[in-house]
């Protein structure tokens, strides 16, 4: 049997939910692990000043939309590889994971070049003031982001490969420990050896007065962070790149499926841009509905703020079973499985619902205690609008885990502009327009930006329903699309396992 009809196997026989669980958790622990990066920067660089702190304020609009153009080409990379895992083409697999990993390193290092020299511009459109103290460390932070990008999508490529492939433990174990390394050396390269508490935290005082007197380092500054977080990522993405090649992984592609040919780069586009503009768009619809919010006030907006991360750290269960059901949902595709696809979605539906149904209700009865947690007070103007936002907000968290299985199966189907169309006209499009009309025509202020939120809540879920309950994202399998260079190990994996006839074309 191959590598690809043994992981194949996990997915699509036998029971769906203990394999859909075991792939879960570990995303889920990935997704928390990823915010530590942020969390760690700023709680760093707090110490050097607000100045400080919002040159972060500008960059991050523009990392996160480069983590969202090359989260969506990698996501390629996830349909492909599942889809192809499924239909046992073990060929395939290497050979599109060698595609993707091609493409996404020139289009790292294209973006690397343009962003580096539009950095200035980038941010002064942003708000950011030329020749400004704030200006000067954001450009020197985004540029060094840039000059990393590399690293940070090469690690992208690599979870996303062998999550497609079904293994979601190995990308959590090098993160693990990128975020480790980047938690010890990110106050050394922003404070340097001097007054930096770190040392002091862990009583090494005499340590850190031995290294500076040899070496004299008093950090980086802001500039020193993002060196920090591109090393930490890049030594991950390099330590991937050695699992990959060495085929301790499952999938090694070769050296020669990493130049791009035309085909197959069409279809990663296809199925990766839609992705890249979906996510993207999630920072402008922030960007704007904080527009729409400041037209009520400063504590609206702050309470904005405060509801959005407790509501970011809630989904994450579901962002992590989303991807899970993408996975499984793709191979079985593959395999030419469409019930039991369909099915992937019941069972994830039904466990991520139940779940948070519970945690509306928990969340609803103790809204008060919770904004002390997240707002630093249960008190005064913020906290009774936070209280107000979870009290209309949460009890929608559970018809938007029913949306993001949807949405997770529309993407391992490689029906990626359905997923883009949905969330720009429903879950963002929507969300705007009616809390624009709440706020300003009805006179709601903050209560009517909520209610917009829960109400595109409902909108979006309830439109993907009738688009999964259609059937037409099924499609056809994208592994059976003769469109990338048939190659002898192709022919020799396909002779040795051939797909499963379940009564649908293949």
């Amino acid at each position: 049997m191959s590598d690809a009809a043994a992981q194949s196997e996990r997915f699509t026989e036998g029971a769906l939910l203990w394999p859909l669980l075991t792939l879960a958790a570990p995303l889920v622990a990935t997704q928390l692990l990823q915010t530590v990066y942020n969390l760690t920067d700023t709680f760093w660089v707090l110490r050097l000043g607000t100045d400080a702190m919002a040159a972060l304020s500008y960059s991050w609009p523009v990392v996160f939309l480069l983590i969202s153009v090359g989260g969506g080409m990698t996501a390629a990379g996830t349909i492909l590889v599942s889809q192809n895992t499924g239909a046992e083409n073990e060929g395939r697999v290497n050979f599109v994971a060698g595609q993707t990993l091609g493409f996404v390193t020139l289009l790292s290092l294209a973006l690397s070049i343009a962003g580096y020299l539009l950095t200035p511009t980038l941010l002064s459109l942003l708000g950011s003031q030329p020749g400004s103290a704030v200006h000067t460390m954001a450009v020197s932070y985004t540029r060094i982001v840039f000059l990393g990008l590399w690293f940070m999508f090469g690690f992208f490529v690599f979870q996303a490969l062998l999550r497609g492939w079904g293994d979601t433990k190995t990308p959590m174990y090098l993160m693990t420990g990128s975020v480790a390394l980047n938690v010890v050396i990110d106050p050394v390269f922003i404070l340097g050896f001097t007054d930096n508490p770190l040392f002091g935290w862990l009583g090494l005082e005499p340590l850190a007065a031995w290294l500076y007197a040899h070496t004299g380092f008093e950090g980086m500054g802001v500039a020193g962070a993002a060196i920090a977080t591109v090393g930490s990522r890049g030594l991950a993405a390099v330590a991937g790149f050695w699992l990959l090649f060495s085929g301790r992984v499952g999938i090694t592609p070769s050296l020669s499926a990493l130049r791009p040919q035309m085909a197959p780069v069409r279809k990663i586009v296809r199925i990766g841009a839609p992705v890249s503009v979906e996510q993207s768009t999630q920072a402008l619809s922030v960007t704007l509905m904080t527009v729409l919010i400041a037209l009520v006030g400063d504590n609206a907006v702050a309470a904005y703020g405060v509801g959005s991360r407790f509501t970011t750290i809630v989904w994450l269960p579901m962002v992590g079973m989303s991807m899970a059901v993408e996975t499984v949902v793709g191979q079985n595709l593959g395999a030419g499985r469409r019930d039991r696809a369909k099915r992937v979605v019941y069972h994830a539906s039904a466990i991520l619902v139940a779940a948070f149904l519970v945690v509306s209700v928990v969340a609803t009865l103790y809204a008060r205690p919770i904004v002390g947690l997240f707002a630093g007070t249960s008190s005064g103007p913020v906290a009774d609008h936070v209280v107000t936002f979870i009290h209309i907000v949460a009890p929608t968290y559970a018809v938007m885990a029913g949306f993001h299985m949807m949405n997770g199966a529309f993407h391992g189907a490689g029906a990626t502009r359905l997923s883009m169309i949905l969330g720009l006209t429903t879950l963002w499009g929507f969300r705007a327009a009616l809390a624009g009309v709440l706020i300003t025509v009805v006179g709601l202020g903050a209560v009517g930006a909520w209610y917009g939120i829960a109400a595109s809540n409902v909108v979006s879920t309830l439109a993907a329903t009738v688009c999964f309950l259609h059937g037409g994202w099924l499609g056809n399998s994208l592994a059976t699309e003769d469109d990338e260079p048939a190659t002898a190990t192709d022919a020799a994996s396909d002779a040795e396992s051939p797909a499963e006839d379940d009564g649908t074309a293949t």
